[in-house]
């Protein structure tokens, strides 16, 4: 389990890209059950040229350093992701409490039904199951959960 620090939750920028791409590559490599459809610099160009950009990103910073990030676009939290190190000690909470401040209508999300850690981690914070799908509306064809947030 990390220690519990504070991280420092800012908007990000152009320049953070290099850090969020390090942040997504790591949580995902976690995730084994997941297929490799792009390279790691396919990653970095589409999170630089195409998340940063169309969403509104914060990350999370410990000492100078991004260990995760929360992508928003419109009312849905496209993207939750930590490195493996930050996680188990506030930071991913920190992110949903920052997301959740700014859209206080509400959120959705999807995540993948395998990830459990996750599932538990919004089911904790007052996300409810909407829908389970066959994993036929993302890129990984894998099944994956519709989870809302409502006040």
């Amino acid at each position: 389990m990390s220690e519990q620090i504070s991280p420092l939750i800012r908007r990000a920028g152009s320049g953070d890209a290099q850090g969020v791409a390090e942040a997504f590559l790591a949580a995902r490599a976690e995730m084994t059950y997941l297929p490799h459809l792009h390279t790691d610099e396919e990653t970095r160009a589409w999170i630089a040229g195409v998340m940063l950009p169309s969403s509104q990103v914060w990350v999370a910073e410990l000492r100078g350093r991004v260990v995760g990030f929360a992508a928003l676009r419109g009312d849905w939290l496209d993207h939750l992701y930590l490195a493996p190190a930050a996680q188990n000690g506030g930071v991913g909470s920190a992110l949903l409490g920052h997301a959740k401040k700014a859209r206080p209508r509400g959120l959705d999300l999807y995540v993948f039904q395998r990830n459990t850690g996750a599932r538990r981690f919004y089911e904790r914070h007052g996300f409810t199951l909407v829908a389970e799908g066959d994993g036929s509306a993302n890129e990984e064809n894998l099944p994956d959960a519709h989870y809302r947030w409502r006040p």
